[in-house]
């Protein structure tokens, strides 16, 4: 059956973006191999089973690609990390220093709060209702 693997997300630096979705959100490193242009192939992932689709991070090339890097929606929520306990993840997050631009609030469809990565892109933490 068909699924959705991968998502490309622009970064500045191979290595600062490992760093921060390795330590501070505690995905895995999936692969992280040198490509004959100089570029690398490096994929991360939420980590744990069932965990679902990695993200390719793909170092800009061009001004048209580093201008995206940080706003890859236009400022929108555009990641969704669903979690199976708010609290833990949340505190965890917090204490590895990522930014949270709210609050947690408590929805009918779950507790949510919105973050930022490291270069400015919104993130909901979510815990699904149910």
């Amino acid at each position: 059956m068909p699924h959705l693997a991968l998502v490309t997300l622009v970064v500045d630096d191979y290595d600062e973006a490992i760093r921060f979705y390795t330590d501070a959100l505690g995905f895995r490193l999936v692969e992280d191999a040198p490509r004959p242009d100089g570029s690398r192939w490096v994929v991360v992932a939420p980590d744990g089973p069932g965990a679902g689709t990695g993200l390719l991070l793909a170092r800009a090339k061009g001004d048209g690609q580093r201008a995206r890097v940080g706003d890859q929606t236009g400022g929108r929520v555009g990641f969704f990390l669903h979690t199976d306990d708010f609290a833990r993840d949340h505190a965890r997050m917090l204490a590895a220093g990522v930014t949270f631009l709210e609050e947690p609030r408590h929805e009918p469809y779950g507790s949510v709060a919105v973050f930022q990565d490291l270069y400015g892109n919104r993130w909901d933490l979510l815990q699904p209702a149910g």
